[in-house]
């Protein structure tokens, strides 16, 4: 019986040999017909700060015959003033020789890359091949960047008279300061990139006044994809954000566009009676807690954005606050969103209570959370006119003509990663605001879109532009 055993064990495990033999066939193709394919033609790596280690790339090599493929290069042609480098199957190097690749199997290949300075202010485009020889088969795969000379600012303070061109970006490592009593100047089309937990602090006065044609952009320094062709741009965290200190005064912000913050723009004010902080037609998006925080401050906004954030899209300690033709939205993408859209704090944690002085006009206030932390405004001096809130509500001495329960009717789709404030056919805010309400100085909005051309003036940052005409 023993001998019967032994004997079906061997039987059986003659099979399986046999049968794991014909399956994986260790014979390696010279046959110039067999070659490899790729998972892709080009590897992109979009916009790369010259001098600065770039994101991983990766794609697969395939051999889909049968027999194994002996690559006997891979190299990165040279061909480019960039430096692009490759790892292959876990091995870092230049060049490889003799790799194998099964049949029916894959390898990973990973390019990074580190250029050299291109010289110039505008991005140079560069372009080499990764180039595979197989049975005396030359195949390539391209890579692609573009190339930015940047200005580093590292923990830098810009004295009196500063002026920041639009010439290259500049990258930004610690902190950036605006000195005190120091008034700094930021040009139309500048761009400013905070590396991680960077930040823009400033105690004395700041004129940022991009334009329509030529914003300023303050962001973090992740210009690659997170995935596909998704960019950086919807990611908060990136970078620290903006702090106006108590005794900064008459700062201007025009056109500038400010996304991917931690803590967004933060206002303090030792006395109220001075305008700390005004805004026009700007977009203050996507904070991991907020986009806008006032202590105490005059800040003053038309036709600005304010929009997602984790806990509160805009957060008040009382101040002297004018927001006119503002939308305030939240739809943040990365965390359920922790409190209402604008809070009100009624006191600090001593107890003293916050004085407001507030007006919000033409303003919308919609999103996935609550409008507002309080239900009554009375006692506080908080005023909204002919303002569009998504609660169900009614009118009283402190909420004016306002436009209950609507819906503005978003182009936002967060499912699909688009984030647009403008306005739809049929919005509940197309022609309900008070033109009476809105200053000369904010008659176009970000877009240019002038809000009089109709007879009634729309609610919000943006003027609706009827969608049988193309959106800028």
């Amino acid at each position: 019986m023993t001998k019967i055993i032994h004997f079906l064990l061997a039987a059986v495990t003659t099979m399986v040999a046999v049968a794991l033999s014909s399956c994986i066939d260790d014979e390696v193709s010279t046959s110039s017909s067999d070659i490899l394919s790729f998972s892709t033609d080009t590897v992109k790596f979009d916009t790369v700060i010259t001098k600065q280690g770039s994101p991983t790339k990766q794609f697969l090599v395939y051999n889909k015959g049968k027999k194994s493929l002996n690559i006997s290069s891979i190299r990165v042609a040279g061909e480019s003033k960039g430096h692009f480098f490759l790892n292959v199957d876990g091995m870092k190097g230049d060049e490889f020789h003799d790799v194998e690749v099964r049949g029916n199997d894959s390898i990973f290949v990973f390019v990074e890359s580190r250029l050299d300075p291109t010289n110039q202010d505008a991005p140079e485009y560069l372009e080499d091949n990764i180039e595979f020889v197989t049975n005396n088969v030359t195949q390539k795969v391209a890579v692609t960047a573009w190339g930015q000379d940047v200005v580093i600012l590292n923990d830098t303070t810009l004295k009196d008279g500063a002026h920041l061109t639009a010439r290259k970006p500049y990258l930004v490592y610690g902190t950036l300061k605006v000195d005190t009593l120091a008034h700094a100047t930021i040009d139309p089309g500048a761009t400013l990139l905070f590396h991680d937990k960077a930040s823009l602090l400033v105690k004395g006065q700041l004129n940022a006044i991009g334009t329509q044609q030529e914003p300023i952009v303050l962001r973090g320094d992740r210009l690659d994809h997170v995935v596909g062709e998704i960019g950086y741009d919807i990611m908060s965290n990136q970078w620290d954000g903006v702090f106006f200190d108590y005794g900064s005064y008459g700062n201007e912000l025009q056109h500038v566009i400010m996304r991917g913050s931690t803590h967004g723009l933060q206002v303090t004010s030792s006395d109220m009676s001075r305008l700390a902080l005004h805004m026009l037609n700007c977009v203050l998006h996507n904070a991991t807690y907020l986009t806008l925080l006032g202590d105490n401050a005059w800040i003053e906004a038309e036709g600005t954005e304010l929009s997602d954030a984790g806990l509160y899209v805009a957060n008040f300690y009382g101040g002297k606050l004018r927001f006119v033709n503002c939308t305030f939205a939240n739809y943040y993408l990365f965390a359920a969103i922790e409190g209402p859209i604008l809070n009100l704090e009624t006191s600090y944690s001593d107890g003293e209570l916050a004085q407001f002085d507030a007006y919000f006009d033409n303003c919308i206030f919609y999103g996935n959370t609550d409008d507002l932390n309080v239900n009554e405004l009375d006692g506080m001096n908080v005023f909204m006119r002919n303002c569009l809130l998504k609660s169900e509500g009614e009118d009283d001495a402190c909420f004016i003509s306002c436009v209950w329960g609507a819906d503005p009717k978003f182009f936002t789709e967060r499912e699909k990663y688009i984030f647009d404030y403008r306005l739809r056919d049929g919005s509940d805010a197309i022609a309900l605001g008070d033109p009476s309400l809105c200053p000369s100085n904010a008659r176009y909005d970000r877009y240019g879109v002038d809000r009089f051309l109709r007879e009634g003036i729309d609610i919000g940052a943006y003027a609706w532009v009827p969608q049988e005409q193309e959106l800028r």
